[in-house]
């Protein structure tokens, strides 16, 4: 059994595509359970957010192509547009793969600190839902410690660049002063909160949180001063906003070209700044045809992401050998793990001989058969029986030759 890491990515696909292969939310538990069925795998972790949908499970090359064929008909998604974008990694680069992912190194912003969270969340509802094993557990508990180190022992998080932030800095860019600027935020999560707080720190003061469930949203928008409105009232509203910030987990679009017409109308042809930060998406993609709308989906804020990396590269090279250490001390820990199993297993086998020869000897005595002769063939049939395979694997050796194995044997042997 292999560890494997199955996934697309922004580096794979365009969000076009990820954005078919996401999970909602509420879609995780029964994905993990059909998985399990499906597949027959003992471990599974599914990890799905705005960039990435990753799949880690336990199992078998079989197994491996099962679960490729069962993301396909989970999504209704014909595989051969769906595997050029797919990447497959296994063990060792498999457990490198995750742990990169969780210290941010595989971000779209690299070094964001987010994707943390989300891969602790993923983990936390695969315990829920009964797919987290003793091997998986030590993979991730390893995994929070690494990402946790090179958080706190690199300059990883300088300059602390995200999605949420490089979304305030090009509202800024396009705006120059944020401060009379009236900004739409629609979503209460943490990546809107993340804006928020980006957006205050930039001096903007005129702010209006949308949330599906209104408590939700009154207790982001009371935290940075900001009007609630539900996702009903976002119609009503949209006309007077010079920036929309979106993130929701929504399956559906909340804004549509023909509600983002009506508001260019109420507003004068005024321009309108959008940022669609979900996955799927929340903005109709038609609304970038309409003159006065400019938007832009994480796809669009590379160029402006590029502008932060250099400082963080030599941070980077430090995370990569922190990562190095913490896979190879998980692979010394399945090897200890496999070691146990053998010795085990051996022990299982010798005690199973002992018994079976043992039970057959009181037969014999019970027969009245002669003790000693009974003794003498219990002694011999058991000798026989334990070195049988010793012997055979010898002599193969032996015979071809293999002198490391031989003096591997002669310790075990203590000959």
């Amino acid at each position: 059994m292999a560890i494997y890491a199955l996934g697309i990515n922004h580096k794979t696909a365009p969000v076009a595509l990820r954005e078919q292969v996401a999970f909602a939310p509420e879609q995780v538990p029964q994905a993990l359970r059909e998985l399990a069925s499906v597949a027959n795998v003992t471990d599974a972790v599914i990890l799905s957010t705005c960039n990435r949908t990753e799949l880690y499970f336990n199992g078998s090359t079989e197994q491996a192509e099962q679960v490729i064929a069962w993301l396909g008909e989970f999504h209704q998604l014909d595989n051969q547009l769906l595997q050029p974008h797919l990447y497959l990694y296994q063990q060792q680069d498999a457990a490198t793969h995750l742990m990169r992912v969780a210290a941010g190194l595989d971000s779209l912003v690299l070094g964001e600190p987010q994707i943390l969270g989300q891969v602790k969340q993923a983990y936390n509802q695969s315990r829920q839902a009964g797919t987290i094993n003793p091997q998986f557990e030590r993979l991730f508990q390893k995994t929070f410690a690494i990402a946790k180190q090179v958080r706190t022992e690199t300059e990883i998080g300088a300059n602390a660049v995200s999605v949420a932030f490089v979304a305030v800095s090009l509202a800024k860019q396009i705006f120059g002063r944020l401060d009379k600027v009236s900004v739409l935020l629609i979503g209460a999560g943490e990546t809107i909160e993340l804006v928020a707080r980006h957006l205050k720190e930039q001096g903007a003061s005129k702010l209006t949180v949308a949330n599906r469930t209104y408590e939700r949203g009154l207790a982001l928008a009371e935290a940075f001063g900001a009007e609630v409105v539900t996702l009903a009232q976002v119609p009503a509203v949209l006309g007077r906003a010079d920036v929309v910030i979106s993130s929701t987990a929504s399956t559906l679009p909340i804004i549509g070209k023909g509600m983002v017409e009506q508001a260019l109308k109420v507003r004068k042809h005024k321009p309108m700044f959008l940022v669609d930060l979900a996955v799927p998406r929340d903005i109709e993609a038609q609304v970038a045809e309409l003159d006065d709308a400019y938007l832009y989906t994480v796809d669009d804020l590379q160029s402006i992401i590029a502008q932060n990396m250099e400082s963080r590269q030599q941070a980077a090279q430090q995370a990569e050998q922190m990562i190095g250490l913490g896979v190879a001390e998980f692979q010394q820990w399945q090897l200890l793990q496999g070691n146990v199993d053998w010795v085990r297993d051996y022990r299982q086998q010798c005690e199973q001989i002992k018994n079976e020869l043992l039970a057959k000897a009181v037969n014999q005595l019970v027969a009245g058969q002669e003790p000693e002769k009974v003794m003498a063939e219990l002694a011999t049939r058991l000798s026989n029986r334990l070195m049988h395979s010793p012997t055979k694997a010898i002599r193969q050796l032996v015979q071809d030759e293999q002198l490391e194995p031989q003096r591997l044997i002669n310790i075990l042997l203590d000959l």
